[in-house]
């Protein structure tokens, strides 16, 4: 009965294995440790329960300890595409942009946009400028630039 347990362990930590190789997130490595420790006192004749411990116990000391450090390895590299680089820009509306008519373009980056109003009832008209607030698919979310940014037309800034 040991062996079979062991080697049940066995796939499912070659399972957990295949499902972190192919998301490539850092998802379930802790537990194919885990699982590799229960299949070990499976081996040496220990009961299931005693197998079921080592495997969650195992598991959350590996997933606690080396969670952060993964993390901090693995994730920095993160990088902005160019469209997360318009949030905050000031972009130029070609179209009158208003949600009720679902009617919008604007300017950003030299490329033509579908923009919406953050805001139903604020609408914008051609010529206008307004700050990009978000993106949603391949909309600009846009709202009303502050009266204090008394910019000319070829200024792009950062707002904050």
């Amino acid at each position: 009965m040991s062996l079979i347990m062991a080697i049940v362990w066995l796939v499912i930590m070659i399972a957990l294995v295949v499902v972190e190789v192919a998301t490539l997130g850092l998802v379930c490595i802790w537990f194919a440790i885990g699982a590799l420790f229960a299949a070990v006192v499976a081996v040496f004749g220990g009961p299931w329960w005693l197998q079921l411990i080592a495997f969650v116990v195992v598991s959350a000391i590996t997933l606690l300890f080396t969670k952060p450090i993964a993390k901090k390895y693995f994730t920095d590299k993160i990088q902005k595409t160019n469209s997360e680089d318009l949030i905050g820009k000031k972009v130029m509306v070609t179209e009158a942009v208003d949600n009720v008519r679902a009617t919008g373009v604007a300017i950003a980056s030299g490329l033509e946009w579908t923009a919406r109003s953050k805001e139903d009832a604020i609408t914008f008209e051609k010529g206008e400028f307004a700050l990009v607030h978000a993106i949603e698919g391949v909309k600009l979310i846009v709202v009303k630039c502050p009266q204090e940014h008394n910019a000319d037309n070829q200024e792009i800034f950062q707002y904050k």
